[in-house]
């Protein structure tokens, strides 16, 4: 029997180990589908995989996910435990991706929400290029962003999804080996998504960092020496932007430590449609 390796409630993955010095590394995950063309075979292709059959789930909505396994060698893989004081956060895809698919759907479907709230704050027009800049940063792999992490000496990475910015920046900050406090100070946001969310429940609010993300970015901790030559490379890969969102700095209190928290001068930069590919 083989004791587990590496195991945290906040993240939603597990490292354990097998035999000849290698490691099992495995997460699952289901979804509904939301939006109408996902080329779901096109994507795992890019991915370096493929979907297999056999494990089949009965559910009277359409569902897509499933779980993925790799087996490696220590060195194929960071922990995401070793952030240091001075190093800066990345994040490697813009926020407003799940916030734009449900506002296009109340749009389609002429919702009284639609109506009463978002067509104040934006038009037809350009709700939908806000949806296609959402499904085309959605559609785009991590791939080549955790693939330079190796090559830029990264510490610690999550990515952003389903507890927003914020959320997931507590869940990954809860696992570090320093007594660190993770502070984000900037959130790129696709343009025209921050004002509309204000004029939704505060649930729906961008800048608390905790509206959920479809496909979101990763969100990591790297020397600040690094950081921008891998920004840089990133952008050349791929024709992406990324930015530096927030600092790691030593816990202020015992109570700060392995905590995340917003800057008191929190900037929204509002992220142009055109910029995502």
């Amino acid at each position: 029997m083989f004791s587990l390796f590496f195991s945290a409630t906040e993240l939603d993955c597990c490292v354990i180990p097998v035999r000849n010095n290698l490691k099992l590394i495995q997460t699952t995950d289901f979804f509904y589908a939301n939006i109408d063309d996902p080329y779901t075979m096109e994507c795992a292709l890019k991915a370096g995989t493929s979907v297999r059959g056999g494990q089949t789930t009965y559910n009277p909505w359409v569902l897509i996910g499933g779980a993925a396994t790799a087996v490696v060698p220590d060195s194929e893989y960071i922990m995401p435990t070793q952030s240091k004081p001075g190093d800066v956060l990345v994040l490697t895809k813009p926020l407003g991706t799940q916030l734009a698919v449900t506002a296009y759907n109340w749009m389609k479907d002429q919702s009284d929400t639609w109506k009463e709230k978002c067509t104040p704050r934006i038009t037809e027009e350009k709700m939908a290029s806000l949806y296609n800049a959402a499904t085309l940063s959605m559609a785009r792999l991590n791939r080549y962003a955790a693939k330079l992490m190796h090559i830029h000496g990264a510490r610690a990475c999550t990515d952003v999804t389903g507890f927003g910015a914020l959320g997931h920046a507590r869940n990954l900050a809860a696992v570090q080996t320093a007594e660190v406090t993770f502070e984000i100070d900037r959130l790129p946001c696709l343009e025209g998504a921050y004002q509309l969310s204000k004029a939704l429940a505060a649930k729906h609010h961008l800048d608390t960092a905790l509206t959920p993300e479809t496909s979101g970015g990763l969100l990591i901790a790297i020397p600040e020496e690094k950081a921008v030559r891998y920004i840089k490379d990133l952008y050349e890969l791929d024709g992406n932007q990324s930015w530096i969102v927030g600092r790691v700095i030593s816990a202020p209190t015992p109570a700060d430590a392995r905590t995340a928290r917003l800057s008191t001068n929190l900037e929204i930069i509002e992220v142009p449609h055109d910029s995502v590919v």
